[in-house]
């Protein structure tokens, strides 16, 4: 009898590790949209598509459309929605009234230059209802920022040596950024990065802002161009990584934690995508362009002019609907921190 006993016993042990064994080794792919090729941006989801194929033995793999593969760059938060894809990357200044606050990251002049800083306030504020709300929206999820630098601009012509050189300028310059230009009399398209090169090219487009330097280089728009600024830092952006909420939610629960255990991991590579980058970037984009800097009376003129007025306006604009003010205290409160 006791033998009976310890062969079912045995038996059921056996079934049971089968029985998980298939659970864990469940088949699932993400389809995960963007734009361009692979490059210092895509780094962070190269990241974790790599520790979730490894982490699963191969079971949960996340496909990477480059180039719109699955959807267009500005109809990525439509895809989640439609359920046409799992993840995505999507830029906020593409579409301002699908992400509204999400906006806050465009605002001219926020202390985000700081690596530290920025991953802590993008961490943080993705968190805040009012981003969270503005995700729900498209049964989306933030997972992680692609924590783009700040912005610099190139451009064809006549360098901007003065402020009062933007006057006239058409520029490719989104949300409070393009807000702050056209302040300098600048004239303001929201033109995808992928179109750029062409603008730039026709002639149709004086100067583009892209984060500096892995942007302006992966789309090429060093080799139209005459001149770079080197240190006017208006602003960043926020294209971060998404995650479809349906999606999330039917995946198995240990896949859940290899993609909540790879977030620190997918910042730290992302930073040091950018870093790297700079290196082969900056000796290349001097030699070839002509450097504008501006002095620290120049800049200080800039930011007292098409700073605060701009983020003041755009916390008016959205009262209604969310604190804007709160957004933005709370990244300076993270920057007076250092990020800590």
């Amino acid at each position: 009898m006791q033998r009976t006993r310890t062969c079912i016993a045995a038996a059921l042990s056996v079934a049971l590790a089968a029985f998980s064994g298939a659970a864990a080794a469940q088949k699932v792919e993400w389809k995960f949209s963007t734009w361009g090729k692979q490059r210092a941006f895509t780094k962070g989801i190269e990241v974790l598509a790599d520790k979730v194929a490894k982490g699963s033995g191969g079971n949960f793999t996340i496909r990477i459309g480059y180039a719109e593969t699955f959807s267009k760059d500005r109809e990525n938060l439509d895809g989640l929605k439609l359920k046409a894809i799992d993840a995505a990357h999507f830029c906020n200044f593409y579409h301002p009234g699908k992400n509204p606050a999400f906006m806050v990251f465009s605002l001219p002049f926020l202390p985000l230059g700081d690596w530290d800083v920025s991953v802590k306030a993008r961490n943080q504020l993705f968190r805040h209802p009012a981003l969270v709300a503005d995700m729900n929206n498209w049964d989306a999820m933030a997972y992680a920022s692609t924590l783009l630098p700040q912005y610099e601009f190139l451009g064809k012509g006549k360098p901007p040596a003065t402020l009062a050189d933007w006057k006239g300028k058409r520029v490719r310059a989104g949300g409070g950024l393009g807000d702050a230009m056209e302040v300098l009399g600048a004239i303001k398209t929201t033109t995808t990065a992928t179109e750029v090169y062409t603008a730039m090219e026709r002639g149709t487009m004086d100067a583009a802002s892209f984060p500096f330097t892995y942007a302006q280089v992966a789309y090429k728009i060093h080799e139209v161009s005459d001149w770079y600024t080197t240190n006017m830092s208006p602003g960043t952006a926020e294209c971060p990584i998404v995650f479809s909420k349906s999606s999330w939610a039917k995946l198995p629960a240990q896949y859940q934690k290899l993609v909540t255990d790879a977030k620190a991991e997918v910042d730290r590579a992302q930073v040091e995508a950018y870093v790297e980058i700079d290196k082969k970037n900056l000796p290349m984009l001097n030699a070839k362009l002509k450097p504008v800097t501006y002095s620290a009376a120049q800049l200080e003129e800039f930011q007292r002019v098409a700073g605060k007025p701009v983020w003041d306006k755009w916390v008016e604009e959205n009262k209604a609907r969310f604190n804007g003010q709160e957004l933005i205290d709370t990244i300076f409160r993270i920057a007076k921190a250092g990020g800590k």
